[in-house]
């Protein structure tokens, strides 16, 4: 059974003055998936967030959260989400109880109700010991717990997280990522952020987004089988000379590496592999590896997005 759709963004556009700050972005996402929204800085990613949360409208295009138009129906589309902004929307000088049963009363829980609410947020944020402590106390770590705690109180189907793990330490970014990972079993994640191991490590589907426009959107295991670029790594007992393997048919060029293999680029239809293979065994180079190189997701990522940016850039 096909898993409901929770968010539907078409042909969604802003301008800030004479600037389009995102350019008609299209995209969707189901139950049960981590959608990574990867982008540099600048790049429209925090637009796109408070676009898709209700918190700014669009110039163009319309947003679908749950089957409810954001600017039609605002009350029941924003019932079904949870946001986490890029600043965590925290009151330093309550207890995180007293914080979360606050965030409980605004999402509208009844009072009956809050109170489990509030623990089961508590459980799943790992926050179980620290009820009674000042939010002001915490660690940057425990912080951002109780920043998506408030997301996630009142069990929106779509959790929509800003930039989750900025300024936290190894320790903490593992910890707020398995905690997005479990985060992505019950509920749609979209995950803004300009971090790619953090994509590659908890994501289903990856959105690359770069001038305001959406300049790539695959799955990451779709993404890794078309990363395979048009390049050979190989390896020799004996190194010919980088010219003989350069005058190949279809070899664009060949770079050494420091570890004594080399780099061979070719034409994407033209693998030089199997004449390397009878070139070696003739003229005795033994040869000992020779296989594709696939590019990694920030080799893509720096190939899409090292065109000139704009001298102003928005968030």
């Amino acid at each position: 059974m096909t898993a409901p759709v929770l968010a539907e963004v078409e042909n969604v556009s802003r301008y800030y003055g004479d600037l389009l700050a995102v350019r008609e972005v299209s995209f969707s996402i189901r139950q049960g998936e981590i959608l990574g929204f990867l982008g540099p800085n600048g790049a429209g990613k925090t637009t796109t967030m408070q676009i898709l949360s209700g918190n700014l409208a669009p110039s163009g295009g319309r947003v679908r959260i749950a089957g409810h138009d954001l600017l039609a129906e605002p009350k029941p589309a924003k019932a079904a989400l949870g946001y986490l902004p890029e600043q965590p929307p925290l009151y330093r000088d309550l207890t995180v109880d007293e914080y979360l049963d606050y965030c409980a009363a605004l999402n509208r829980l009844p009072r009956i109700r809050r109170r489990d609410a509030r623990e089961q947020a508590k459980a799943k944020c790992g926050l179980a010991d620290v009820g009674r402590r000042l939010i002001g106390n915490l660690s940057k770590g425990y912080q951002q717990r109780v920043g998506i705690a408030q997301a996630i109180i009142h069990l929106p189907p779509l959790v929509i997280l800003d930039e989750p793990t900025i300024g936290l330490d190894p320790i903490q970014i593992r910890e707020i990522r398995s905690l997005v990972k479990e985060l992505g079993r019950d509920h749609g994640v979209i995950l803004s952020t300009h971090i790619l191991p953090e994509v590659q490590a908890v994501c289903d589907r990856v959105q690359i987004i770069h001038k305001g426009s959406l300049v790539l959107a695959d799955s990451i295991d779709g993404l890794a089988r078309h990363l395979k670029s048009a390049a050979l790594l190989v390896a020799f007992r004996r190194t010919p000379e980088t010219a003989e393997i350069a005058a190949l048919p279809g070899v664009r060029g060949v770079s050494p590496l420091p570890d004594g293999r080399l780099r061979v680029l070719h034409e994407p239809d033209r693998d030089p592999t199997d004449v390397i293979v009878s070139l070696a065994a003739e003229r005795g180079w033994g040869l000992h590896e020779i296989s594709p190189e696939r590019a990694s997701l920030e080799q893509v990522f720096v190939e899409l997005v090292t065109e000139e940016r704009p001298a102003e850039a928005v968030a």
